[in-house]
């Protein structure tokens, strides 16, 4: 969508509307389609495990799949599973079955020089088996392809339905007119390369889509729940309930959603998160479901079973990501309907040219049949769907949800990236940032002691000392007599001196003024909006602390990393001008908007819309909704606890701003690879039609049915290949200097 559609369709719906409706509208057809298909396929898997009494239990969780589809529930992961069985039985069917037409070809004898012993009836070999194989391997696409029909827009099920059938009207014709040479052998080969290239489509898209069973194989079966007499008992995960109290074993998995009691453990949340990192859980820290227990055992107070987990949550996002339409998917649909009427169209044009040329015989209806029968570019409809599969698997193996694959796909245009400052650049807490002594007082000596008054205080200031100190590597000192004075700050006895931590209240009730040496660091702090924090000992001020919310080290890597990407960056506050530029003037940010109200935010996203860019908007998801839905692309960067944002196209699982720099070159290679892999699939037609339409007769070269088939295999395995090489993308941060991930990229599955 442009930026005039963009802000056309803002302004017809009232703003209550994102961009993402038209995309939800845009891929109801297409959605309804898929699911006409997959019943026709579900049918035919139902009469086959009948016929054959071999898949019983398999069509049982099948028709099963089919209740929760009408009930709203999805199950892609065994629908793929079902199909892929279902092509891969009747390419090994049908291919024995092929082999009695292929021996008895002789066609192909002339050709290898063998010869197969004849006997009465012998001549009914290839018409009768090449009936069966059609009727095996070849009627499944045509049931597929009646939906195509019904809906007048033919596509990959009617080219591989109109190439079979022409062959095999033809074939059939040939018995009773003996002048036409018989495709027989060229039918059953080309059904069974049809087969082939399904199945193999089929185990591409399974294999690349597992994300989302991978993620319900995390949780367990079972867990340890503690009863109120402090006994365990064993019980199914279904059965947990808030409140209840859970043992986690070293090295067992996290049941569901909780809250520490007792216990301290390191937790690989890498399933989750993406996070490679153990995270070191103590009492009050949170826990996911689905995440692995290290070394030490937990208690753990379960706070959401069922749906309302964080895992649920993922699974929930990746199946959204699944069921949105791709842009380029639906490109790659419509280019085979309209390769069916190329295709129909080439073939009149075959006629009309052969038979002015020869005058009408077998041989025009020859190469009339032969541009129909190749004209089905399997490729093409694999094309498409393995990348973007492959892609949403990748992205999610890497903390990246996505919800909307057009926005994915949109990712690779960006003109300019808006950062949300807190919580998002900046840690969203208070850290010390800057320190001023008086002369004879070292900063490691002030940290020292403040930390050291600081020792009992759970205020925020006292954290952020206490982490500056921790920082440095300064121990404190021991402290005693502690003591908070309300509103002014705190107060505790050091080696026989009495020492304050506090701000200017402080400095009045001590009656203290600040020494000419520290005049200009508070001026300097104060210009910048930044918090000081004062150091008095014996009632003399020693020292003071400029406090502010901390610039996240990663932050300056993202700045740098985008520039080199050719992406401007903006920074979106609510904090004061002041603030704001000297935030973005660290960080090296091109455009600040500060001083906006949370319901303002979205106009400075169209203000750069306006400019004709294409823009992203990152923030937390909750405060930043309206800028989330306004931006080109709504990215949501928060904790692993708080995925389902509903207001972004895109969900970054960690609290990582470098993973925006991961989407973007994700974006760009997928992208690429779609590229290549159309070129692969639309160059079989460039060459085979002509071909077979006898371009190059005059000069001997003609493209028979069965060569043909042979090209389109090979041009599905190509594709097929090409879209695997996408796993192999370098998603770590751009070599630039100075620049480094700071976790490792992980692989697809």
């Amino acid at each position: 969508m442009d930026n005039h559609e963009h802000s056309t369709n803002h302004e017809d719906s009232g703003g209550d509307h994102s961009h993402h409706n038209s995309v939800t509208e845009g891929g109801d057809e297409t959605s309804t389609h898929e699911e006409r298909e997959n019943r026709v396929e579900q049918s035919i898997l139902e009469e086959e495990a009948e016929d054959a009494d071999v898949a019983e239990h398999e069509v049982h969780e099948q028709y099963e799949h089919d209740i929760d589809h009408e009930e709203g529930g999805h199950d892609h992961g065994g629908m793929h599973a079902g199909h892929e069985q279902l092509f891969r039985r009747r390419f090994f069917v049908s291919t024995l079955l092929s082999i009695p037409v292929l021996l008895y070809s002789e066609t192909l004898q002339e050709w290898l020089g063998f010869s197969v012993p004849a006997f009465p009836g012998s001549e009914w070999i290839n018409p009768v088996f090449a009936v069966i194989v059609f009727a095996y391997g070849g009627v499944p696409f045509l049931q597929m392809a009646v939906p195509e029909l019904e809906e007048r827009s033919p596509g990959m099920m009617t080219l591989i339905s109109m190439a079979i059938t022409v062959a095999f009207v033809y074939s059939l014709a040939s018995v009773i007119l003996p002048t036409m040479s018989a495709f027989f052998w060229e039918l059953v080969t080309l059904i069974d390369i049809m087969l082939l290239g399904h199945w193999i489509e089929m185990r591409s898209v399974r294999r690349a889509s597992s994300a989302l069973d991978e993620l319900a194989k995390l949780l367990p079966d079972t867990a340890e729940r503690i009863t109120d007499g402090g006994d365990t008992e064993e019980v199914p995960v279904r059965e947990l309930k808030e409140d209840d109290l859970v043992l986690v074993r070293p090295g067992a998995s996290v049941p569901a959603d909780g809250v520490v009691e007792e216990g301290d453990s390191d937790v690989n949340e890498s399933m989750i998160t993406g996070e490679s990192r153990a995270v070191s859980k103590e009492p009050d820290n949170e826990v996911i479901g689905g995440t692995i227990n290290g070394d030490g055992s937990l208690r753990v107070r379960i706070s959401a079973t069922g749906n309302e987990t964080t895992l649920a949550g993922i699974m929930r996002l990746v199946e959204e990501a699944r069921e949105s339409a791709s842009r380029t998917q639906m490109l790659a649909d419509r280019a085979a309907g309209w390769l069916f009427y190329v295709a129909v169209a080439a073939a009149i044009v075959t006629a009309i040219a052969w038979t002015v040329a020869l005058s009408f015989n077998a041989e025009v209806i020859e190469r009339v049949v032969t541009v129909l029968v190749i004209a089905c570019p399997h490729a093409l409809g694999l094309a498409i769907p393995l990348v973007v599969a492959i892609n949403t698997s990748l992205a999610a193996r890497n903390g990246m949800l996505i919800r909307d694959r057009i926005a994915m796909e949109q990712a690779r245009d960006l003109d300019t990236i808006i950062f949300d400052k807190t919580g998002t650049l900046t840690k969203g807490e208070q850290g010390v940032v800057d320190v001023a002594t008086v002369e004879g007082v070292g900063e490691d000596e002030a940290l020292a002691l403040a930390a050291a008054v600081e020792g009992d205080s759970e205020h925020m200031i006292a954290q952020a000392i206490q982490e500056a100190a921790d920082q440095q590597g300064v121990t404190a000192r021991d402290a005693t007599d502690f003591e908070a004075l309300k509103g002014r700050g705190v107060r505790a006895t050091i080696d026989g001196n009495t020492v304050y931590v506090g701000g200017p209240n402080l400095l009045s009730q001590l009656d203290s003024d600040v020494p000419s040496g520290l005049t200009t660091f508070v001026e300097r702090a104060g210009e910048n909006a930044q918090t000081v924090v004062y150091l008095v000992r014996e009632d003399e001020l020693i020292a003071a602390f400029a406090l502010a919310d901390v610039v996240r080290e990663e932050s300056y890597q993202v700045v740098d990393a985008l520039h080199e990407l050719d992406i401007e960056v903006a920074m979106l506050t609510g904090d004061s001008e002041d603030v704001a530029h000297a935030v973005a003037d660290d960080l090296g940010i091109d455009t600040v908007f500060a001083e906006v109200l949370p319901e303002d935010k979205d106009t400075k996203v169209t203000e750069l819309q306006d400019q004709g860019k294409l823009v992203a908007m990152v923030g937390d998801g909750v405060n930043d909704a309206p800028a989330l839905t306004r931006a080109d692309i709504g990215i949501a960067i928060g904790s692993g606890t708080d995925v389902a944002v509903q207001s972004a196209d895109i969900i970054l699982v960690q609290n990582n701003p470098m993973d925006v720099v991961r989407l973007v070159k994700l974006s760009r290679a997928s992208y690429r690879k779609m590229q290549e892999n159309i070129v692969w699939a639309a160059g079989y037609n460039v060459f085979a039609l002509p071909l077979a339409a006898g371009v190059l007769a005059p000069v001997g070269i003609l493209l028979s049915p069965a060569i043909g088939a042979l090209l389109m295999s090979l041009s599905t395995v190509i594709v097929a290949i090409n879209a695997q090489f996408l796993r192999r993308v370098d998603l770590s941060v751009p070599s630039l200097p100075g620049v480094s991930a700071p976790t490792e990229a992980q692989p697809a599955d």
